[in-house]
């Protein structure tokens, strides 16, 4: 009987290769989004370290000029701030598309998946129905060849 072939392999084989490669998108977004939170918790600890300096130094005494530069200071790194976590907001957002795409192309694979095993397992049925008609057919040519040898004794 000839080999078990599934018209929709190359179909499956496309879905399986968008799958693998939304996987990697995703896992590069992660990446992303990993790098950015670290750019994030740097800003924030330089912050942190300007405000620290700047309460230390202003408690031992300043000059307006010092400090309206370390107000100057704190205003930008809270505009780094923002801006860093806008870009880390974007990011996550970039990220959870990928994993919802991710997540509709895993669907995919799964249902071509399923159709491809029904298609098998219906071939495997006609195959062994295919091979009880042979036996059943053997069989009956020998106990007919068998009445036949007996009927010209």
């Amino acid at each position: 009987m000839k080999k078990f072939r599934f018209p929709l392999d190359i179909v499956l084989e496309y879905r399986r290769q968008v799958q693998d490669s939304l996987q990697v998108e995703l896992g590069a977004a992660a990446a992303e989004v990993r790098r950015q939170e670290q750019v994030l918790e740097n800003a924030r600890r330089r912050y942190a370290d300007i405000n620290r300096e700047y309460r230390e130094k202003a408690a031992l005494g300043l000059s307006i000029a010092e400090m309206r530069g370390y107000e100057t200071g704190l205003k930008v790194q809270q505009g780094v701030i923002a801006r860093e976590l806008s870009q880390l907001e974007t990011l996550r957002r970039r990220m959870e598309a990928k994993r919802q795409e991710l997540v509709s192309a895993k669907l995919d694979v799964s249902s071509v998946e399923k159709l491809r095993e029904k298609k098998l397992q219906a071939y495997v049925k006609d195959v062994e129905k295919s091979e009880e008609q042979f036996i059943d057919d053997l069989v009956g040519a020998r106990s007919n060849s068998g009445r036949s040898a007996s009927l010209e004794s």
